[in-house]
């Protein structure tokens, strides 16, 4: 699976990467020696419980070392064949005190990228249809979440020289952060937040809804073409 490569930002100004192995992950959940939280405990096995899509292979990867006192990351993938259309990261951070940022003791973080044809990437509306597919991926499962923060990226190649054949391309990306809201327990329902992020990259990728009448996942037309893995 091709891992989606950059930074993430918690919204409140901290930023690290978030790269690794599946064993480094499953070892990661508390700093200093401390106690791993039962509420962070619940939230990152329901992560791994989660059913999803089959077009999307999910796999934990090492989380962001300073962003909070405890965090779990996965990478995902929306794969057709040995193509990849989109990619993205997702983190779970946890910080028992509270942060003054979140208003909570949860945050989720992602970046979404996928490639588009470059005159749908010129599209104005652009940035404001990907973020309202990020707001209605929430929504459509009636999730409640609070400060809402992130940015919407186009970016464009042109290739010369040695390159010239090579076509145009333009790529989308998403980077985000909220708050989910907690439940029983303090433990924020991280399945569905995770099934809702996943339904932003079907989004992202093209795919049709995930069952007839489902309208809760819109195509993006002009596509560019799936990328080799």
């Amino acid at each position: 699976m091709a891992a989606a490569q950059g930074r993430l930002s918690d919204g409140a100004g901290g930023m690290d990467d978030a790269k690794g192995t599946e064993e480094e992950a499953r070892h990661k959940g508390s700093h200093n020696g401390s106690t791993t939280p039962p509420a962070f405990t619940a939230a990152v096995e329901a992560l791994r419980a989660a059913r999803l899509r089959p077009q999307i292979e999910v796999e934990a990867t090492r989380a962001p070392q300073r962003l909070a006192p405890h965090a779990y990351a996965l990478e995902a993938a929306v794969v057709d064949g040995d193509e990849d259309l989109a990619d993205g990261r997702l983190v779970l951070l946890h910080d028992p005190a509270g942060h003054e940022a979140w208003h909570g003791t949860f945050r989720l973080v992602t970046l979404v990228r996928a490639e588009l044809e470059p005159e749908m990437a010129a599209d104005p509306l652009l940035p404001d249809v990907c973020w309202s597919w990020l707001t209605g991926a929430l929504q459509a499962r009636g999730l409640t979440y609070g400060e809402p923060s992130g940015t919407v990226t186009r970016a464009s190649s042109h290739y010369f020289g040695g390159l010239s054949a090579r076509p145009s391309a333009s790529q989308i990306e998403i980077r985000a952060s909220w708050t989910p809201r907690e439940g029983l327990g303090g433990v924020p329902d991280t399945a569905a937040h995770l099934s809702s992020w996943c339904d932003l990259l079907a989004q992202v990728a093209g795919l049709p809804p995930a069952a007839p009448g489902d309208a809760s996942i819109v195509t993006l037309p002009q596509r560019r073409g799936p990328q080799s893995r």
